[in-house]
């Protein structure tokens, strides 16, 4: 097995993945970047399987919520913080970001609802207070983080 698992490792080495197009590259960041639970999903599992996106060379670095609380409240917005910097740094670094900032602002706010849905009616409104206030935030100042 052992024997194996060696010949495996030094077939990946020696034949790097193959390299992903720009339009490949943008169909993809466009399908983890969308208002739905089924992008939300596929993002979560991205995010949690991200070696195994090395060939998109996808910029996952984060910095959460910028400079607004990561868990204002208590409710907890850090994820879709971290999906929403995924969306704006990769549209930014492929220099698409004004024809995409829209739905990725709309993903967010989607995010945050569904944060907020977990709470009973009470928590939920102040909930989705706060995440109508973060997302008008990011509408009107996002372009220039």
């Amino acid at each position: 097995m052992v024997g194996s698992s060696l010949a495996a490792l030094v077939l990946i080495t020696a034949f790097p993945a193959p390299a992903v197009t720009l339009q490949q590259k943008l169909t993809a960041l466009s399908a983890l970047t969308q208002p739905t639970a089924r992008s939300a999903a596929a993002w979560r599992d991205a995010y949690e399987h991200r070696s195994s996106w090395a060939p998109y060379a996808f910029d996952w670095s984060t910095d959460l919520c910028s400079g607004s609380p990561d868990k204002p409240l208590g409710y907890d917005f850090r994820m879709p913080c971290v999906r929403h910097d995924f969306g704006y740094r990769n549209y930014k670094a492929m220099s698409r970001f004004p024809g995409h900032k829209e739905h990725v602002d709309q993903a967010f706010l989607f995010d945050m609802g569904r944060v907020c849905a977990t709470y009973a009616e009470i928590r939920r409104t102040a909930c989705d207070r706060l995440a109508r206030s973060y997302y008008q935030a990011v509408r009107r100042l996002g372009a220039f983080s």
